[in-house]
């Protein structure tokens, strides 16, 4: 058993990087449908739950200490990557009808635990709220909920699991769908013409070549990060509480959130390498994350499993109302869908299904998703803790 909060963190370290070293090297079909943030997930959940962690105070003051100064750095580092200014180009015919995405996906979590509620684990509409923001942003999002709420690990577990075989279900039904793209457009009588003004405008701004990453880059991004993060943390404890969400963590990634955005439209924005290093955080988060789990209450998934089903049948649905009344044409709707909630890891994906020059129009839209995403959820958290 470990009790020593240095060996705690640094064990953990190592298979993270383990899992993320063989999600690369090795990759597959099996990393295809099960993600390595979800392999970090389960594997020290099991850790915990069979007794290699113990809760000594050494343990639990290395464990607040590491995730607490890596969310917000975390969260400013990936916002680097929104500039506001490039998001306004996408025109309001995608950007209201990306919001109205992000409100159905929240509409579709309200009714499903309105429903259902009796039959979860106490806390669950905490682990909800943290998939809404998943779902309306991504998994960065989902972990600063866990932070803000404090969701129980073990029932955020059941949010992870919901996170991977409901998305992937959703994904596989949005590409099946591209071939009848025409005819959902004649059935909704969309008028595409506006498409190609807006990706010709797009092609323009990534027409520059990758930079190169370097050491001064990656140190520098570190470095940016964690002071931010710290300042962001102590401002932040300063502040005053407003009802159940809106607390000293609340305000700290509010901070963090505008660095990141401020500095977005700088030329930091442009500087290679904050991805790279925020993603190396959001695994370490969650690897901690889980540390704490307790996989006891595991039998209770199939419940949840049919709630993320019943969530996204009712997303669908109004996302197909809306279509059908404002005569919206199927890639938007598929890739405002699923920019919310698959991110920028499926949606430009999506977009290149349809044309490959629409590529950047899924990027740009997931990247408006991960900037409101924490928002959402919040936002998800306030209307299921009244019930």
């Amino acid at each position: 058993m470990i009790q020593d909060g240095v060996m705690f963190v640094c064990f953990l370290l190592a298979f993270t990087a383990v899992i993320a070293i063989a999600e690369k090297k090795i990759g597959g079909k099996f990393f295809k449908y099960v993600p390595g943030i979800v392999l970090i997930y389960i594997g020290a959940a099991l850790m915990k739950t069979f007794g290699l962690f113990s809760a000594s105070e050494s343990v639990e003051n290395a464990y607040g200490t590491v995730r607490g100064l890596l969310l917000p750095a975390m969260l400013m580092l990936m916002l680097l990557h929104c500039d506001l200014r490039k998001i306004v180009r996408l025109g309001p015919k995608m950007l209201l009808t990306f919001f109205a995405a992000s409100l159905s996906i929240v509409g579709g979590f309200t009714i499903t635990y309105a429903l259902l509620h009796g039959f979860y684990a106490e806390g669950t509409w905490k682990a909800f709220s943290a998939l809404s923001a998943s779902w309306t942003g991504g998994s960065a999002n989902m972990v600063i909920l866990q932070g803000i709420l404090d969701v129980p690990e073990n029932i955020f577990g059941y949010a992870l699991i919901m996170d991977t075989v409901n998305y992937s279900v959703w994904v596989m039904f949005l590409f099946w769908l591209v071939p009848f793209a025409m005819k959902f457009n004649k059935w909704t009588k969309a008028d595409t013409s506006y498409i190609d003004e807006i990706t010709a405008h797009l092609e323009a701004e990534e027409s520059n070549s990758k930079q190169p990453i370097g050491f001064v880059e990656l140190i520098g991004f570190l470095a940016l990060g964690l002071f931010v993060s710290a300042a962001a943390t102590k401002i932040g404890t300063l502040l005053p509480e407003l009802g159940a969400a809106v607390n000293a963590t609340t305000w700290t990634i509010i901070i963090a959130s505008a660095v990141g955005l401020i500095l977005a439209m700088t030329k930091v924005g442009k500087l290679p390498g904050s991805m790279e290093i925020s993603k190396v955080m959001l695994y370490i988060v969650i690897g901690l994350i889980a540390s704490h789990a307790d996989f006891s209450q595991l039998f209770q998934a199939p419940v949840y499993i049919i709630s993320g089903f019943m969530i996204m049948f009712f997303h669908g649905l109004i996302m197909v109302i809306l279509a059908k009344v404002f005569k919206l044409d199927l890639f938007t709707m598929g890739v405002a869908s699923l920019a919310n909630i698959g991110g920028v890891a499926s949606a430009p994906i999506l977009a290149g299904a349809f044309n490959r020059a629409l590529i950047p129009v899924g990027i740009l839209m997931a990247v408006l998703g991960s900037l409101l995403g924490t928002y959402y959820g919040i936002l998800t958290s306030y209307i299921l803790s009244a019930f």
